[in-house]
């Protein structure tokens, strides 16, 4: 595979894109969404051969929910680009407007990032999105899927292309690296004479890859480490209806909650309520000594339960004697992802949010909120776990830069 032809055709493609008004794209993406639905057929005969391949050489029920497509998620992936096209487009924003004392004016505007490469596991409704996102952000996009999706990710990459040509479009706007060598993957990573940015989305040991040997800017997604803890002053009801939606309604993704941190004064009310409640989700749960008084037949917690996101039926519990030593607990094992504090009492609320770590730091509400849609971005690109550049959920304007724009009557410098 030829990566450099890949990277030169992005170039390309990107100085087209940033020609195009921002009602050409959302037109553009309506056709794709359009295109999505009537071939959906084709998506889920290509997904289908993902998932068996997947299930036959045991692929955890975790990432193979992930992989799995339906009508709902194809549909969703339709919705989510129709979804981009109403946000307000970034690119040409004035965030800065001034004039120096020499009569220079200087506008500071949001500019596309150029070439985003992302490089992704077994999701293959990201490609879609990212295509989305990096499109109406007049960015150029070069996929590396998986091995695990690749024919989803190749159908549905295929009708993205199709539907750009048919519109006249630079189909390199969106490109699929195929190839399932590693070789490549790490060649791919050196691209910094074509790639601008780098995105990884996946597991802990796929990011630590590309930014460990990554030569092109890297935007940092995290793995999902998500706590909550249950204060002295929760209201328990509350608080198991947010712990089983966190823990349970979707167990392969970052923002879930694997890992829960109780207040002692708490343990008697909530424990074997929830205890209970997880039982019937068929959760495992792995505790200290306190918890194990409650609930006896859960496992013993090692000092690695508390840092793992299982993406799986496993919740980690650990009892402490204030907020203080919960934010501590936290601090110490989160991945910076997102994390909650259920509590009735304002000055401990107040303390978690300001002194927690963490992109994403929640009140009285469930961690699986971290999200694109549900912030209001439309399809995410990522949530990043970074300080700089972007953090959070990133959406549009995450994947802008800026440029300085100055006018001048004549001026030198003296």
């Amino acid at each position: 595979m030829d990566l450099t032809a890949m990277g030169k055709a992005a170039g390309q493609a990107k100085y087209a894109l940033q020609k195009m008004s921002g009602e050409d794209r959302n037109r553009c993406l309506l056709a794709v969404a359009a295109a999505l639905r009537e071939q959906k057929e084709k998506i889920l005969l290509a997904n289908g051969e993902d998932v068996r391949k997947g299930e036959e050489k045991g692929m955890h029920p975790g990432l193979v929910d992930r992989l799995r497509l339906s009508d709902a998620r194809i549909e969703s992936m339709a919705e989510g680009l129709e979804e981009i096209c109403k946000l307000d487009d970034p690119v040409g924003e004035v965030l800065e407007r001034f004039t120096r004392p020499n009569g220079l004016e200087l506008r500071k505007v949001r500019v596309p990032l150029g070439v985003i490469g992302i490089i992704y596991e077994s999701r293959p409704n990201v490609t879609a999105d990212a295509f989305g996102l990096c499109f109406k952000t007049g960015n150029a996009v070069i996929l590396k899927g998986g091995s695990d999706a690749l024919a989803s990710n190749s159908a549905i990459t295929q009708i993205i292309r199709e539907s750009l040509g048919a519109q006249g479009i630079c189909m390199d706007a969106v490109q699929l690296i195929a190839s399932t060598d590693r070789a490549v993957t790490a060649e791919f990573m050196k691209m910094n004479r074509y790639v601008d940015v780098l995105i990884p989305r996946g597991g802990a040991g796929l990011i630590r890859s590309v930014v460990e040997n990554s030569t092109v800017p890297v935007i940092e997604t995290g793995t999902g480490n998500c706590h909550i803890y249950v204060d002295e002053d929760a209201d328990i009801g509350m608080a198991v209806d947010i712990i089983l939606n966190a823990k349970t309604q979707r167990i392969g993704v970052c923002n879930a909650c694997e890992s829960l941190v109780v207040h002692e004064a708490a343990e008697k009310e909530l424990l074997p309520v929830l205890g209970e409640a997880l039982k019937k989700k068929q959760v495992e749960i792995r505790g200290d000594r306190q918890v194990k008084k409650w609930i006896p037949d859960c496992t013993d917690a090692t000092e690695e339960d508390y840092k793992t996101e299982y993406l799986d039926y496993i919740l980690s519990v650990k009892t402490v004697s204030s907020v203080s030593e919960a934010i501590t607990h936290i601090n110490t094992h989160n991945t910076k992802h997102s994390e909650a504090i259920i509590t009735g009492n304002k000055e401990h609320a107040e303390q978690f949010l300001k002194e927690v770590d963490a992109a994403c730091v929640y009140v009285n509400a469930s961690t699986r909120f971290t999200d694109g849609f549900e912030f209001g971005f439309g399809a995410e690109i990522g949530i990043s776990t970074q300080k700089l550049h972007a953090r959070g959920p990133m959406g549009l304007k995450e994947l802008t830069s800026y440029k300085y724009i100055i006018q001048g009557n004549g001026q030198i410098r003296q």
